[in-house]
């Protein structure tokens, strides 16, 4: 290609990025006041600078540059620079995305997200084959399979990870506390997002455990409650919950509140405040006492069903404090089949407290048995978090997360700390809460008649 070709098409690309700029200009300065008309001219100058950029880059640059690439990659740039839960999707991300929305994909089952930009495990889901590899809430991931983790966005870790079924993956992965480098291997498998599991612990009391809220959370979760009869008290366990759908969390509320005021969005703009309430009948009845258990892994979704119980004294909440994960993400579909997920809102319990980095505070605090090495990571300990309503700027952050309820054992504890040699949740109940405090205190005040019921909503029965 001659100089004047590529200066050429380098002119035609810079007039079109130009033509857009100020298509989005004059629009936004159209349904603007005028008073924030010099903010978006600023804006407008901003965005000529970015044009002259893409062009010097389409004419100078050693290489032909791929155009696709260049604009995700300014996207992607301009993301990072708000909140940790915003993000890009390209087209083939939002159809993993999408597929995920409808309740499986081909990986390993872990939650992840960047902290202080390390990759970090949040969660493992239950079952899957990072589960049952012994991979921990906490763990920092250095390497998939022999790619360094460093320089990679979210979405481009998360790509990594997931795979064709059966085709191994290898995670390299540091453990702060530990000072350790420990290498797992395992297979990639359909992840089923089974969201709901239950069993009779004892003759009366039951045991409803949500995984994560999926599209058939509600429905599953209904039909939990119809096998679990004559109920003396209920145990609602949300831990390591990282959430999911806002509407499968209102209808399971529903199913413990009825038609009452489960949670409200609040944003910048007036049509992101919203209020919802379920809409559909109760079908535990009100007589049953609940305990509802939640730590540091519950997040968002399961933070709104928490907050909602505690707040209508519904429920006792026990545990450590939830993750803290209190943001509305709108996905918005773009044009080429790509997708913005966008903060555009937070979430308030009914009584008006704000979720976002606060968490839910557990009416009993039991902290969360964890190894000496586990490292503590909530919402207000990612960068670039939104700032809680009630959140200290002046603490240590970095501090505060290590030493709150639920954090790992002092290091004198280390010696009497001992692992299970199977999941607990296939041991008998007896040896099971020894190793699961929480749910042993939950139990513990059920069977002592300690949990208030205090609600005072209008919902009926079905």
């Amino acid at each position: 290609m001659s100089s004047y070709t590529k200066s050429a098409a380098g002119f035609s690309l810079l007039k079109k990025a130009a033509a857009i700029v100020l298509t989005l200009a004059m629009a936004a300065l159209v349904r603007v006041p005028a008073a924030r008309a010099d903010a978006e001219a600023e804006l407008f100058e901003k965005l000529k600078i970015f044009a002259i950029v893409m062009n010097l880059v389409q004419n100078k640059f050693v290489e032909q540059p791929q155009s696709d690439e260049m604009v995700y990659g300014a996207i992607r740039g301009m993301l990072s620079t708000l909140d940790p839960h915003s993000s890009f999707m390209s087209p083939e991300e939002m159809n993993e995305f999408q597929q995920e929305a409808k309740g499986s994909f081909f990986g390993v089952g872990i939650e992840v997200t960047m902290r202080d930009g390390v990759l970090t495990v949040v969660s493992p889901i239950e079952g899957t084959p990072a589960y049952n590899a012994g991979l921990q809430a906490g763990d920092q991931i250095i390497k998939i399979d022999d790619k360094p983790t460093k320089s990679l966005s979210l979405t481009e870790a998360v790509k990594l990870i997931r795979g064709p079924k059966g085709a191994k993956v290898t995670f390299t992965i540091s453990r702060e506390k530990a000072k350790a480098i420990r290498t797992y291997t395992m297979a990639r498998d359909l992840i089923p997002i089974r969201s709901v599991r239950y069993e009779m612990l004892e003759p009366g009391y039951g045991y409803l455990r949500i995984i994560s809220f999926q599209g058939d959370t509600f429905k599953e979760a209904s039909k939990a409650l119809a096998e679990l009869r004559d109920l003396s008290g209920l145990i609602l366990d949300l831990r390591n919950d990282p959430g999911g759908l806002l509407d499968q969390s209102i209808l399971v509320s529903g199913l413990f509140i009825g038609p009452e005021l489960v949670v409200e969005t609040r944003g910048r703009l007036a049509d992101q405040n919203m209020s919802y309430k379920a809409d559909n009948a109760m079908e535990l009845p009100v007589s049953c006492p609940i305990i509802v258990l939640v730590n540091e892994g519950s997040a968002s979704a399961s933070e709104i069903v928490a907050g909602a119980l505690q707040d209508h004294k519904r429920a006792l909440v026990v545990g450590a404090q939830s993750f803290g994960k209190g943001s509305v993400q709108t996905v918005l579909p773009l044009p080429d089949g790509s997708g913005l997920r966008l903060t555009t809102a937070r979430f308030y319990t009914p009584s008006g407290r704000s979720i976002q980095a606060d968490g839910i505070q557990p009416d009993v605090v039991v902290p969360s048995r964890l190894p000496p090495e586990f490292d503590v990571v909530r919402e207000k300990d990612l960068e670039r978090h939104l700032i809680g309503d009630n959140e200290d700027l002046s603490a240590d952050r970095d501090k505060a997360g290590s030493k709150e309820a639920g954090g790992g054992q002092d290091a004198g504890d280390a010696e009497e700390f001992e692992m299970p040699d199977r999941p607990i949740s296939e041991m008998p109940l007896a040896e099971r809460l020894k190793f699961d405090p929480q749910l042993d205190k939950g139990l513990t005040l059920l069977k002592q008649n300690k949990v208030p019921n205090k609600f005072a909503g209008n919902a009926k029965l079905s």
